[in-house]
C-alpha cells in the first residue's frame, strides 16, 4: 500500500501521481486504487462501495501534461481506464465480504471545497454517480505506463443539496471509521483471489484474470 499526496494539499501533480511511476518502474503490473467520495446518484448510501468503471477529469489539469518520458506513449487512450477482469475480482470480493458493490462513474474535482449544489447538479447530467478529490490523475498516470487499474470508492457522503444535512468532514470521517472493517474485510478477499487468479494466469502462460 502506497500511501498518496494530494493536489489539494498543495502538492504538483508530478508529485501526486510520482508514487504510480515508481511503482511501474519497479515493475508492479497491476494497481489498486481506493478513495472516498461523495454520492450523486440518489441509490447510494454513505457506507456504500462503488468500483469504478470510469471516470470524468475535473480537476482542472491533466497529468500527462508536458514532455512524455521515453517510452512512453504520448497520447494516451483512456476507451478502458478500469479494467474490466480487475474490476470483476473486486465485485467477486465485494460479494464474498457481504456487501452490495455498487458501480458507476467517478468524477474527480482539485477540492478541497466540497462542491456546490449547482455544480453536482451539472455533474450528475454529465453522467458522474460519485465525486471525489483523487484516483483520476493516478489512474492516468497508470495508463500511460501500461498497468492495468481496478479502483473503488467508499460513498462517505450525500453530496451537495443530496442529503438532509449540511456536508462536514466529520461526517465522511464518521462513515469512513463505521465501514473500515468492511472495507479490509474486501481487500482481503480481493487480495486472495487476485493471488489465485495470477498464479493460474503464470501457468497457464495467459493474460486473462
Amino acid at each position: 500500500m502506497v500511501m498518496r499526496a494530494h493536489f489539494y494539499e498543495g502538492y504538483a501533480m508530478e508529485q501526486v501521481t510520482f508514487p504510480i511511476r515508481t511503482l511501474a518502474a519497479l515493475g508492479i503490473r497491476d494497481l489498486l486504487l481506493t478513495n472516498s467520495a461523495g454520492g450523486i446518484n440518489q441509490k447510494f448510501r454513505p457506507g456504500d462501495f462503488m468500483v469504478l468503471t470510469d471516470h470524468i477529469n475535473g480537476v482542472g489539469v491533466n497529468p500527462l501534461r508536458g514532455p512524455a518520458e521515453p517510452g512512453r506513449a504520448r497520447f494516451v487512450n483512456m476507451t478502458q481506464v478500469y479494467d474490466a477482469g480487475l474490476s470483476a475480482l473486486l465485485l467477486h470480493a465485494g460479494k464474498g465480504a457481504n456487501l452490495k458493490l455498487r458501480h458507476g462513474v467517478y468524477l474527480a474535482v482539485s477540492g478541497p471545497s466540497y462542491e456546490t449544489p449547482a455544480e453536482i447538479r451539472a455533474f450528475a447530467r454529465l453522467g458522474a454517480d460519485a465525486v471525489g478529490m483523487s484516483t483520476v490523475p493516478e489512474a492516468m498516470v497508470a495508463r500511460q505506463c501500461g498497468l492495468r487499474v481496478a479502483a473503488v470508492s467508499c460513498i462517505t457522503n450525500r453530496a451537495a443539496a443530496q442529503g438532509r444535512s449540511p456536508l462536514s468532514h466529520a461526517e465522511v470521517l464518521e462513515t469512513a471509521e463505521r465501514v473500515k472493517g468492511l472495507a479490509v474485510e474486501m481487500l482481503k478477499k480481493f487480495m486472495r483471489l487476485y493471488g489465485e487468479t495470477d498464479k493460474a494466469r503464470r501457468r497457464w502462460g495467459t493474460t486473462a484474470p
